[in-house]
């Protein structure tokens, strides 16, 4: 992580910059760096791999919160998928610019960004139009309380996703019929025109960009090869789990075409708050409210604990704000390491609706009571009396 330089440094922006002012400094970047612009220059190759990481975090507002936060720590190891070198591929990459250019085969205008350099490594040239194709990966926000990630549990989850259609195991062709390569762009999704470097390639009219045609299109799901169902996926959160989370479910994403592979589904998790703890990290904070009297006089309080209950001993004399340690009574580690801590701090609650002899009492105490009694209210009173001293002293030299 040493070695690895500030994101927004990479793609030379503030820390304060809007959405739109990263995703314009990636685009310069990604132009001036592209391998098709650079070929053979690895230096070029790792800078654009570079600022594809940084926009990767930054461009995402749950990375980008997490980033600020914690800065690259926030995604080492399996906190958050790891980046860096071998983290993210040439694919990983190229599937981002749809975000930049319009996405990929869709609608006109670039077909993505490949097309747009003209890679040729990407194209669709020479694609088998009968191969399988893998299905896209689908993404579903999950909200639990603040309890069941603590705890842990498993949930069934309904969503509906797209999925191969059976009457033409997601050809899009009637049985019989079949694709062929589209005559018109020649099987790459894209027609070409313009010349030199900044050839115009657009989406293919014919073949919407898939660079192949169906004889005759499955009544079914209409030539897509695919049909939405409902399905219910079971879900097993882990105890310890944080809000801004993404669990994955190999395979149970998208489906595939052709008798492709399903997709994965990510699952964000949102944690409620909770109406007993803060949480930070594998810590709990939880605050515990006291006599004045019983602080002074020393005794033991009930501090409650995800494992239950524990009793804290208060010595004579415990001061307002004190946090005590209970090691191992905080959040079960995600690895299988040791738990956190809970820090339980000592909130000192005045009395409230007093009858007349508890009033009384007091009152005998009030004037039994000397300003040794209370030495924090005794310094700040010395402190003070020094302090206006020294003012009348310098207004005397005016």
């Amino acid at each position: 992580m040493a070695d690895k330089r500030d994101y927004y440094e990479v793609l030379g922006v503030a820390k304060t910059a809007t959405a739109d002012e990263i995703k314009s400094a990636y685009r310069k970047l990604a132009m001036k760096y592209h391998p098709d612009r650079n070929p053979g220059d690895k230096a070029a190759e790792e800078k654009f791999k570079e600022a594809a990481e940084a926009y990767d975090v930054l461009h995402d507002p749950e990375k980008r919160q997490r980033y600020d936060q914690f800065g690259h720590q926030a995604f080492d190891g399996g906190a958050g998928g790891g980046y860096g070198a071998g983290g993210m591929s040439m694919d990983d990459i190229f599937s981002m610019f749809g975000d930049l250019f319009g996405g990929r085969g869709g609608g006109g205008g670039f077909g993505g960004f490949e097309d747009f350099f003209g890679g040729g490594s990407r194209s669709r040239r020479g694609a088998d139009p009968n191969a399988p194709v893998r299905g896209d990966d689908m993404t579903f926000r999950l909200d639990v309380d603040f309890d069941e990630a603590l705890f842990g549990s498993t949930r069934t989850i309904d969503i509906t996703l797209p999925e191969q259609c059976d009457a033409c195991r997601g050809t899009g062709a009637e049985n019989g019929s079949k694709r062929t390569t589209c005559k018109t762009c020649g099987g790459r999704g894209v027609v070409i025109g313009g010349s030199g470097f900044f050839q115009v390639r657009q989406t293919c009219p014919t073949c919407g960009g898939e660079g192949s045609v169906i004889e005759k299109p499955c009544r079914k799901c209409r030539g897509t090869g695919h049909v939405t169902k409902k399905r219910e996926i079971s879900l097993k959160i882990p105890a310890g789990i944080d809000n801004g989370s993404r669990l994955r479910l190999a395979g149970k994403g998208g489906g595939g075409l052709r008798g492709g592979e399903n997709g994965d589904l990510y699952v964000h998790i949102g944690v409620r708050e909770s109406d007993i703890f803060d949480r930070d990290g594998l810590d709990l904070g939880v605050d515990i409210p006291v006599s004045p009297v019983l602080a002074a006089l020393g005794g033991t309080v009930d501090v409650p604990t995800p494992q239950g209950t524990a009793q804290l001993t208060l010595p004579a004399g415990t001061p307002n704000c004190k946090v005590f340690r209970l090691r191992g009574k905080g959040v079960p580690s995600l690895r299988g390491g040791s738990a956190g801590d809970l820090h339980a701090r000592i909130v000192f609650e005045v009395p409230a609706n007093l009858d007349r002899k508890q009033r009384a009492a007091l009152e005998e105490f009030q004037k039994m009571s000397t300003p040794k009694n209370f030495p924090e209210a005794q310094s700040l009173a010395n402190k003070t009396r020094i302090f206006f001293a020294h003012r009348d002293k310098l207004r005397q030299g005016d």
